[in-house]
C-alpha cells in the first residue's frame, strides 16, 4: 500500500479518486494477499471479532412496478411472491419488539414502492417513530425519495436510508430499465441532505462481468461520502424472473467483493447480505476474514430465504463473535450476556422477518 493511503496513525485512509485500474489490481492479487490486505485494513477501523446485527421486515411485499430482472416482487414477472399491502403501525412495531429481543440492534423496514406515496408517509413516519422509541437503530428502504421526504424521515429519526445502487452503470440498463442510475445516486444525494446515513451496496452475480463488479465499488467508494453501510448481496435467483437461469458466481469470486469492499471502505460496515442461505459456514467465515462485519438475522431477506438466527448464534460462538451493540444504548455485560442467551434459547422464527436484498 502506498504512503500516500495511509495517515499519520498509519490507519488506512478514506480515499475517494480510485480508479478502475486500481480496483481491478487488487481483484487481481492472489487470494491470500488480498484476505490479508482486508484484514489488516478491517483492524484498523474495526473489533475483528464484532458483528452489527440487523432485521428487516418486509412492511409492503409484491406489485412493484419496476422491472429489476432479479427481483421476486415485480410486478411483471410471475413469481409465487404473494402481494400484500402496506402493514399496520401496531404490527410493525410488535416485529421490532421481536427483533430486539433475538439480538437485532437495528430494525429495517423496506417497501416494494417506486417510490413512496404522500398518503403512505404518515405511516411510514409513525413507525420510524416507535421503533426509536425502543432503542434500535432505524432504517428503511422505499424506493426513490426526494428532498422533501428525506427530511420527513430525518425529522422523524430515521437513522439511515438505503438504496442500493444495484451494479455498475455499463451493466446497468442490462438489469433495469424504470428507473436510471442518476435516479439512484441523486436519492443518496437526498438523503445525504437531510442528514440521515446512508446504506447502499449491490448485488453481485447478475450475469455481470469482473470490471462490472469493480466498477461497483469504485462508484461506492468514490461517493463525496462513503456509505456507513455497504450490502454486499449474492444473487438468490427467483424462478420466474429474467435472471432465474444465470450462471452461479463462484464464491471466490464473491469473497473477493467483500474484501475490496473492505479496502475501498474502510471505516463503513460491509454487510454480508443477501444469500447467506447458500453459503457453508466456512464461507461466510471467509467472508467475516474478508472484513464483512455486518448481516441480516431472520429467516428471509425481504423474500430469499436467510439463515435462521440461532444458527447464526452457534456459527458466532463457533467464531468467537459477539454483536455489536447500538452506541447510545450500550448495554451492560449481563445485559448483553442475558440477550444472546435468549436469542439462541428461546429463538421465534417468526414468518413476519425478511432480509434485504
Amino acid at each position: 500500500m502506498n504512503n500516500n493511503e495511509t495517515n499519520q496513525a498509519g490507519d488506512t485512509a478514506v480515499r475517494h479518486n480510485w480508479t478502475l485500474a486500481e480496483v481491478q489490481a487488487l481483484f487481481d492479487l492472489p487470494f491470500n494477499d488480498l484476505m490479508f490486505q482486508a484484514q489488516t485494513v478491517h483492524r484498523q477501523h474495526f473489533n475483528p471479532n464484532e458483528v452489527q446485527v440487523s432485521t428487516l421486515l418486509s412492511i409492503k411485499t409484491g406489485a412493484c412496478p419496476e422491472d429489476c430482472k432479479y427481483c421476486s416482487q415485480s410486478a411483471r414477472y410471475k413469481t409465487d411472491i404473494d402481494k400484500e399491502r402496506l402493514m399496520e403501525v401496531e404490527k410493525v412495531l410488535e416485529a421490532a419488539k421481536k427483533a430486539k429481543a433475538q439480538g437485532s440492534t437495528r430494525f429495517c423496514m423496506g417497501a416494494a414502492w417506486r417510490n413512496p406515496k404522500e398518503r403512505d408517509m404518515p405511516y411510514v413516519v409513525d413507525m420510524v417513530k416507535g421503533v426509536k422509541a425502543m432503542g434500535l437503530e432505524t432504517c428503511m428502504t422505499l424506493g426513490m425519495l426526494s428532498e422533501d421526504q428525506a427530511n420527513e424521515l430525518q425529522s422523524a429519526g430515521l437513522d439511515y436510508y438505503n438504496h442500493n445502487l444495484d451494479t455498475s452503470p455499463e451493466h446497468y440498463n442490462q438489469i433495469i430499465t424504470t428507473r436510471t442510475y442518476q435516479d439512484r445516486l441523486d436519492t443518496l444525494d437526498n438523503v445525504r441532505s437531510a442528514g440521515m446515513k446512508v446504506c447502499s451496496g449491490g448485488i453481485v452475480g447478475l450475469g455481470e462481468q469482473a470490471k462490472d463488479r469493480a466498477s461497483l465499488l469504485v462508484q461506492l467508494a468514490n461517493l463525496p461520502q462513503q456509505p456507513e453501510s455497504v450490502p454486499i448481496n449474492m444473487l438468490v435467483k427467483v424462478e420466474g424472473t429474467p435472471l432465474s437461469e444465470v450462471q452461479d458466481l463462484d464464491h471466490f469470486e464473491f469473497i473477493r467483493c467483500i474484501a475490496v469492499a473492505r479496502i475501498l471502505m474502510p471505516k463503513s460496515h460491509v454487510r454480508l447480505s443477501a444469500g447467506r442461505e447458500a453459503m457453508n459456514e466456512q464461507m461466510q467465515a471467509m467472508c467475516f476474514l474478508a472484513g464483512a462485519n455486518s448481516i441480516f438475522y431472520g429467516c428471509k431477506l425481504l423474500t430469499a430465504a436467510n439463515p435462521e438466527t440461532n444458527q447464526d448464534m452457534m456459527l458466532f460462538k463457533k467464531l468467537g463473535i459477539n454483536t455489536e451493540t447500538v452506541s447510545n444504548h450500550e448495554l451492560d455485560e449481563g445485559d448483553e450476556a442475558q440477550r444472546l442467551r435468549t436469542a439462541v434459547v428461546n429463538q421465534e422464527n417468526s414468518d413476519l422477518f425478511y432480509n434485504a436484498e
